[in-house]
């Protein structure tokens, strides 16, 4: 916040804001001293005015990540990342002051980690440490002013290649999913070509996750932390809408929409692609189907 006082003829200006210097200056014209005000305001709103020295130099950056463990990390679902940052700890440079910590570090760090993991492996274990920045500086009030790792060069090559369902593969594999004595095989497959939700994300849907009135799902943790709404396609409803009723009239024996383990998806998956000619597709990413393009990501 701004301040302006006269004295002996000359504006003195003062602007003040939490976690960087009060920043001091007089004017012989009261309007050069609003000016100049204003626009201290506006680097201050930008983040661009210097932070200062003395507060970064109460934290290091062990302080950063430790808290960000204790916080953040257990309002996701992925314990990864309490692995990732425990041993990020153990490094060296996690005992740096921030005010003497510098994109150099990290690039000496990254150097060093490229010599034994991959670029995309480096690449997602450097994300939780970004976002603890991130975090430290919108939410903690850390006068931070630039997110080193965001700044980092780091080519990661994806590993991920797309395989597209081939003409008549769709059908083939429905028609393998109906051989099964369990129905659910064959629901599991449509709303997983329907939705493109994740194995996970629709062996865990409950029935409460559902609303067939707005047409849409609510996944409450992601695979990031997060929950997200799916809308639903004319054919993911129409299953659902049928095993609605279907669940209604055996009394809602089970809460989950897919009552079936991740193993005996698994075996059965195994044993429908036998019976077809189809190559190269895992029951690991078969969830991964783009409802538009038919799209199955499988790992090299």
């Amino acid at each position: 916040m701004a301040s302006i006082r006269k004295r002996s003829g000359k504006y003195h200006v003062q602007v003040r804001r939490q976690g960087f210097p009060t920043q001091t200056k007089s004017f012989s014209q009261l309007k050069d001293a609003k000016e100049w005000a204003r626009q201290k305001e506006l680097e201050a709103d930008r983040g661009e005015l210097e932070s200062t020295k003395a507060d970064l130099k109460k934290y290091t950056l062990s302080d950063i990540i430790t808290r960000y463990l204790n916080e953040v990390v257990p309002l996701k679902k992925q314990s990864v990342e309490t692995i990732t940052l425990n041993a990020f700890l153990r490094h060296p440079v996690c005992s740096k002051r921030l005010d003497l910590l510098t994109i150099a570090d990290f690039a000496a760090y990254r150097d060093e980690r490229l010599k034994t993991i991959a670029p995309i492996s480096l690449k997602r274990q450097l994300a939780p440490i970004s976002h603890a920045f991130e975090i430290a500086r919108t939410e903690w009030g850390i006068p931070i002013r630039d997110n080193p790792v965001e700044k980092l060069t780091l080519k990661a090559r994806d590993n991920r290649r797309e395989r597209r369902l081939k003409d008549g593969e769709q059908e083939k594999l429905l028609e393998a999913a109906r051989t099964r004595q369990n129905p659910l095989i064959e629901n599991v497959v449509i709303f997983a070509i329907e939705t493109g939700m994740r194995r996970g994300e629709i062996l865990g849907l409950c029935w409460s996750q559902v609303d067939l009135k707005r047409r849409s799902v609510t996944i409450l943790e992601s695979k990031n932390g997060y929950s997200r709404t799916i809308p639903l396609t004319p054919g993911a409803f129409a299953l659902l809408h049928s095993m609605k009723g279907e669940a209604e009239g055996e009394n809602l024996r089970s809460e989950r929409v897919f009552p079936l383990t991740a193993n005996a998806l698994r075996m059965a998956w195994e044993r429908m692609l036998a019976r077809t000619d189809i190559e190269d597709l895992h029951c690991e990413t078969a969830c991964n189907i783009d409802p538009v393009l038919g799209v199955i990501g499988v790992q090299n």
